[in-house]
């Protein structure tokens, strides 16, 4: 059911979207974390360090397909804010086909290069063959990744956060299954958990064709919505979606490949370092999707009331969406220093002990500054809901030096605990970035929009 959030209460609207969005953010983590927990218990700890090894390989891929779709449906729910029906079909078609042909793009030049960026990333040799098929066979199949993502993103956009949960717990449900066919059954290894996520992921596709086709009569396409003419108003509508896609989706890959750095140097320290790690970002991404969530709700939030050019409203939402997420941060941080140790157990089991001490000390380390974290996603989701991509930009690359300076110079200087402040470092220099951005650019957006208006 879409939402028109452009009158109520901005809280109640915020915390209505962000809880069905919380909810698929867990059962979007179940992909990589049911893989991972079949693969640590039933195949060992080297097979949990191959996933592990290629993770940000995924991540960083995942990431620009992620910021791309979430881009274009920014402008969709910009239109959708303004009443612009038409537009709101003209963006889901630009949508489809820019979707498409970055990622066939994208899917070629990584699966040409698959090797050179393993020998780049030190993957040891003895987990090599799996992390390199684990990999491979899921940039094959990411035009499903691609479509998912871009169809759940197009209905969040008209303020639907419930539907694409449902979708979401239907693939986590069937993932595990397949996983556990595959890998106890089949006895096909490491890979097969890699085909399993696709082939779940494939079975959110057709929920979401499903539903659009069934309950979304705004997004029902005819053959004259696809009649494009490559005029001027044709490239006016794509360099639109793209001018906004394309910086989100450059900053969700900046955040990966801060995360390729650190996962290249964690590589040199080997297997056991390698899976406590990957445990431990896992536990970290569960425990920050409370933040998370909140920032993607006020994102929807910020580009319905910008469409409808209630500013005051997106003034009121970010207040109260940050004071929300300070809250979230604390909560969190606590829930991470207490059971942090408990949830590394249930990845690799409770008789890996070294590998869960080294874990431990990444959460106990990491959780003091949740603080920043979640101002990140409140001013980042903000701004490019309006359309603002500056900010947001600088400051991932600020977290990207920030997050490669700390994992190189302090891996060398203090081994594999110099890893562990890379992300606070790098948070703490984005969320100071973000925070001046946003003030010092609100006032600035809305002055243009106004100007706009009058001429």
């Amino acid at each position: 059911m879409v939402t028109d959030m452009t009158s109520g209460n901005p809280l109640k609207h915020i915390l209505l979207f962000s809880i069905p969005l919380l909810i698929g953010n867990i059962f979007q983590q179940l992909y990589n974390i049911a893989d991972l927990v079949i693969v640590g218990r039933t195949l060992g700890v080297e097979s949990f360090a191959a996933v592990g090894a290629v993770a940000p390989i995924f991540f960083l891929i995942t990431f620009i397909i992620v910021g791309l779709t979430n881009g274009f449906a920014v402008v969709t729910g910009q239109r959708y804010g303004a009443k612009d029906i038409n537009g709101v079909r003209n963006s889901f078609v630009i949508s489809t086909i820019l979707s498409t042909f970055v990622t066939v793009a994208v899917s070629i030049i990584c699966s040409l290069l698959m090797n050179p960026i393993l020998k780049l990333m030190n993957v040891p040799q003895n987990i090599y063959h799996n992390a390199y098929w684990y990999v491979q066979i899921i940039i094959i199949g990411l035009i499903v990744t691609t479509m998912y993502n871009m169809l759940a993103s197009i209905i969040r956009a008209l303020g639907d956060s419930k539907t694409p949960l449902y979708f979401l717990i239907v693939a986590s449900i069937a993932n595990i299954i397949l996983a556990l066919i595959f890998i106890q059954i089949f006895h096909l290894g490491v890979p097969s958990s890699a085909i399993a996520v696709i082939l779940s992921q494939a079975i959110s596709v057709i929920l979401c064709v499903f539903f659009i086709k069934k309950r979304l009569p705004i997004l029902h396409l005819h053959k004259n919505d696809w009649k494009l003419k490559f005029d001027k108003n044709f490239f006016d509508s794509a360099y639109e979606h793209l001018s906004i896609g394309i910086p989100m989706a450059i900053q969700f890959s900046i955040i990966g490949v801060g995360i390729l750095i650190i996962q290249s140097v964690c590589n040199t320290f080997g297997s056991n370092v390698i899976a406590a790690i990957t445990a431990a970002l896992r536990i970290e991404q569960i425990a920050t999707l409370p933040m998370m969530s909140f920032g993607v709700a006020l994102a929807t939030y910020v580009a319905q009331n910008f469409g409808a050019h209630k500013f005051k409203r997106i003034r009121l939402g970010v207040i109260k969406a940050s004071t929300i997420n300070i809250i979230l941060a604390v909560i969190m941080a606590f829930v991470m220093r207490i059971w942090g140790t408990d949830i590394i157990s249930a990845f690799i089991g409770t008789n890996k002990t070294e590998i869960i001490d080294i874990a431990h000390q990444y959460l106990l380390i990491s959780t003091i500054f949740y603080f920043f974290l979640g101002q990140i996603f409140i001013y980042r989701n903000a701004l490019q809901g309006m359309g603002e991509t500056f900010f947001p930009l600088l400051a991932c690359i600020a977290e990207l030096l920030m997050r490669a300076f700390a994992a190189v110079y302090l891996a060398i200087k203090f081994g594999y605990i110099g890893i562990f402040y890379s992300g606070p470092i790098a948070w703490v220099s984005a969320s100071t970035i973000m925070f001046f951005g946003y003030f010092g650019s609100i006032k600035h957006i809305i002055f243009k929009v106004k100007e706009k208006l009058h001429t």
